[in-house]
């Protein structure tokens, strides 16, 4: 497990070349998390990516799955035969075998509850010891925190979407369904609660192995990523490291930043500037990182 933290000075970088914002309202949504730093802006780069490799490949790696969109697109859209995803959060990863493997346990839990203030407080406050209910309160703490934040010290929501509330983001038949269609390829998907370093190494000398690398660590100084993830430390140059060693291809995402931009040239990567929105509605540029030019 990678206790080591570098810290990456956040410093301008030359926006240049940089690809149009993606209205997320026009993608699929796929994922019943509203994750914190989640992908489904990126959803057409990642699909772009996969349909331009030379062959499909038969296995997705997403070493940090979060809201696990990326891996969902990829198997949902037939991009790969398999993925299989990791995540570090005892309580995501409980979420996620809920969802893999005691779907409709999950589904009759979400129709049954009363998103009632007291009640979502109540679910909160309990002391849960077994994996179902793990899943569930984890459910409704990103569904009702703002922001979808899981970390310690996130406040419930106030005003909520529209002004409705704490439970303005409760979609019990949305969730249901998205849960429900997972179902019809979860057989195609493996789920690993662990560190996403041990992913990488398990599957690196895999020539027909792609990987997603989104790792939600803070990689500058006035980055979110300390107050929004409960696991926030991570070795940049160990990750990057890693990438330079994989027989198969890679994408990685990253904030834009010029110490970002000169590990990755150290290592021969291509990059490219995508533009998205944060939560605030502010326009943002991201790293799009591969091992070739010829990848994104």
């Amino acid at each position: 497990m990678v206790t080591q933290r570098m810290v990456l000075q956040e410093t301008e970088v030359p926006v240049t070349a940089i690809r149009p914002v993606v209205n997320v309202a026009k993608v699929r949504q796929l994922s019943p998390l509203r994750y914190p730093g989640g992908k489904t802006w990126l959803v057409p780069e990642i699909r772009d990516w996969l349909r331009r490799l030379e062959r499909k490949p038969r296995l997705f790696v997403e070493p940090f799955a979060g809201g696990g969109i990326a891996s969902l697109t990829a198997v949902a859209y037939d991009h790969t035969d398999q993925a299989v995803m990791a995540e570090l959060d005892k309580r995501v990863a409980a979420l996620w075998r809920c969802v893999l493997n005691d779907a409709d346990w999950l589904i009759q839990r979400i129709l049954e509850f009363d998103p009632d203030r007291d009640q979502i407080i109540s679910v909160l406050e309990r002391r849960c010891t077994s994996s179902r209910d793990i899943a569930f309160q984890t459910l409704i703490r990103n569904r009702t925190q703002r922001g979808g934040i899981l970390a310690n010290g996130a406040g419930l929501m106030k005003n909520g979407e529209n002004g409705k509330g704490v439970a303005s983001r409760w979609y019990p038949e949305t969730l249901a369904d998205r849960i429900a269609r997972i179902q019809k390829y979860r057989h195609r998907i493996e789920f690993v609660e662990g560190d996403g370093f041990d992913l990488i190494e398990r599957h690196k000398c895999d020539p027909d192995a792609v990987f997603f690398i989104d790792p939600p660590y803070t990689a500058s100084t006035k980055r979110a990523g300390r107050r929004l993830y409960t696991h926030n430390v991570i070795d940049h140059d160990a990750l990057f490291d890693a990438m330079a060693a994989i027989q198969g291809k890679f994408l990685m995402t990253y904030d834009a930043d010029v110490r970002i931009e000169a590990m990755a040239a150290a290592r021969g990567f291509n990059i490219e500037r995508v533009a998205m929105k944060n939560t605030h509605h502010n326009q943002m540029v991201e790293f799009l990182i591969t091992s070739s030019i010829n990848q994104v």
